[in-house]
């Protein structure tokens, strides 16, 4: 009898746990999701309308030739730089980005307005919201998808889990959904991280080295996004190239960077967390210049070859890639600060702390021989003419330079 009863208090509870998984998975889905029957509004004309068509039917025409490209996270600072360089060149772009608050979203406004101004045409709108991409697909006959849309940050993940699964697990699926059903199936070429090198403690990082072990919740995103990038590559046929950014900093950065924080707070005379591990040893970090970044992303985009399937079927094998775009040059975060206040002629206010436990890792390091190989990737710009670049433009964009000047 008690033996009878406790087979059934387990079942129950067994039952109980798994309805209120079941059920809170559904409200989540059902508050992190746009609602499908209210497609993304521009703030100055209605989605789907014959004007906002036209929009992003000339945003997307491009010189003979040339590719026609979706790039997603486009008012995100990688975003940014690709899609101005792409445009210059004689690509279509048209641009796509949620303006969500992760940080200051004024900075992404105004990459929005420098983007307008160079003919490319910026929708707000969610990756997740299919009916917006399958009618961007409908519209446009995309060449190429340049997919950096995605929840950033190693950190925050502590704070937020949640927007880290709709962003870069849902949100990659969903993109990948649209590519697979269009007819001509796009390339793609996406941002993975260095992060998902995780634990590992050989050094350079090569994209032949073990990534099954990170260290942040952010990293185990981007590395389920590379076997869910295999996965669509195997049965659908999509060519999708992965990119690992190692530490990419530079003019319009994001403001939760270290290099970028640490500028205000040293300009403002407040102190500044320095980490360092066992033994006092600084962390390090592969820092690489943005324009360096933008010419690995156009290379891999370049050299993509095209998707095999059509309408959502595999015809052939296609091409499945990762590259580590990195500047190989691993710089202590303590010469990062000796740099800053070099530059800035201030001194700053140092709290020398040890690492702590949420996600970072003591050190990155790019092997960039495959990208080297495959199309030419050798970056050119060391740590102090980036930096130096980098403070011209914030004193400037910050009011703190008397003059104003044009990034593009």
């Amino acid at each position: 009898m008690d033996k009878h009863r406790s087979r059934w208090t387990y079942s129950i509870t067994k039952l109980i746990f798994w309805t209120t998984l079941f059920a809170g998975t559904i409200l989540f889905i059902c508050f992190h999701s746009p609602p499908s029957d209210s497609p993304s509004i521009h703030p100055k004309m209605k989605w789907g309308s014959p004007q906002w068509e036209k929009r992003v039917k000339s945003s997307a025409r491009s010189r003979s030739g040339h590719f026609t490209i979706l790039v997603t996270g486009v008012a995100g600072f990688v975003g940014s730089h690709v899609s101005a360089a792409l445009k210059r060149r004689g690509d279509g772009v048209v641009g796509l980005d949620n303006f969500n608050s992760y940080y200051d979203p004024s900075l992404k406004r105004a990459r929005q307005k420098l983007l307008e101004r160079n003919g490319i045409f910026v929708i707000e709108g969610d990756i997740n919201d299919s009916h917006l991409l399958k009618k961007l697909f409908d519209i446009v006959a995309f060449t190429h998808v340049m997919h950096l849309a995605a929840q950033a940050g190693v950190r925050y993940a502590m704070k937020n889990p949640g927007s880290y699964i709709h962003s870069n697990i849902a949100g990659l699926v969903s993109v990948f959904e649209a590519c697979k059903s269009a007819n001509p199936q796009p390339a793609i070429v996406w941002a993975s991280s260095s992060s998902v090198y995780g634990l590992n403690s050989k050094a350079p990082f090569s994209e032949k080295d073990r990534t099954d072990q990170p260290a942040s919740l952010y990293a185990a995103t981007k590395k389920a996004g590379e076997e869910i990038a295999h996965t669509y590559n195997h049965i659908y046929g999509l060519s999708i190239t992965g990119l690992r950014f190692f530490t990419v900093y530079g003019p319009w950065g994001r403001p939760d960077m270290a290099y970028f924080f640490f500028t205000k707070n040293i300009l403002k005379g407040k102190s500044i967390n320095v980490f360092e591990g066992s033994n006092n040893k600084s962390v390090a970090r592969d820092f690489t210049y943005i324009d360096d970044i933008v010419k690995g992303c156009l290379g891999a985009l370049d050299t993509a070859e095209k998707s095999t399937g059509s309408g959502g079927k595999k015809k052939g094998n296609a091409q499945l890639r990762v590259f580590n775009l990195g500047n190989t040059s691993p710089v202590p975060v303590t010469k990062l600060v000796s740099l800053l206040e070099k530059l800035l002629k201030v001194k700053a206010k140092k709290n020398v702390l040890p690492l702590p436990r949420n996600g970072d890792v003591m050190f990155t390091h790019a092997n960039i021989s495959y990208a080297q190989k495959e199309f030419g990737y050798k970056p050119s710009t060391d740590l102090q003419m980036g930096i130096q670049k980098f403070l011209n433009w914030y004193l400037d964009y910050y009011s703190i330079s008397e003059k104003k000047k044009s990034f593009w």
